[in-house]
């Protein structure tokens, strides 16, 4: 397992961290989502081989917020 973390641009209450922890949450091999508002952030557990940055990234941006891999962990990211 790998932990991956994001900002996330755009989230401006409970209901919209509810939405993006539940989408994420449905990602085959994610697991422990943690979505907090102040500061703006995602963070979970996934396995390596399937969850990619990219996938998160995507599925956040598809509920209309930004997101992007903390720098700190875009070399973890890149390992797996």
């Amino acid at each position: 397992m790998q932990t991956l973390k994001f900002d996330v641009n755009g989230i401006t209450c409970g209901g919209c961290t509810g939405s993006v922890r539940r989408a994420l949450a449905k990602i085959d091999g994610v697991s422990q989502v943690n979505v907090s508002l102040h500061p703006g952030m995602a963070s979970m557990e996934a396995d390596p081989g399937p969850v990619t940055p990219n996938l998160i990234e995507a599925v956040i941006s598809n509920l209309g917020y930004q997101a992007k891999l903390r720098p700190s962990d875009a070399m973890q990211g890149a390992k797996s």
